[in-house]
């Protein structure tokens, strides 16, 4: 469904992680409390912030590399295909032009 609109799942998940980390960092600021115990708490969640986006990194790393693999091997199980049809193009086209040059 989202995938329709040019949505994937990741880029919908993203959002909610991001939304949820804004959200806790307003309601980290908006909190009536010491500025001492707002900046600890502002260390605490920018410290948890960076774990959770060095993870995804990570995990995004390893799922990019993944698709590449098999991109690269849908690719040489391909290839032998790829390469007959372009001998066929090339083939069809020498003949069509000798057809061409006979008949002028």
């Amino acid at each position: 469904m989202y995938e329709e609109k040019n949505f994937s799942t990741g880029s919908l998940v993203l959002s909610f992680i991001v939304g949820g980390i804004v959200g806790a960092g307003i309601a980290l600021l908006t909190a009536p409390q010491s500025g001492r115990e707002t900046r600890e708490k502002i260390g605490e969640f920018a410290g948890d912030a960076k774990d959770k986006i060095i993870s995804m990194g990570q995990s995004a790393k390893l799922k990019i590399a993944d698709t590449l693999s098999r991109g690269r091997e849908y690719l040489e199980e391909k290839k032998p295909a790829i390469q007959g049809a372009v001998e066929a193009g090339k083939k069809a086209m020498e003949e069509e032009k000798a057809r061409l040059h006979s008949r002028a």
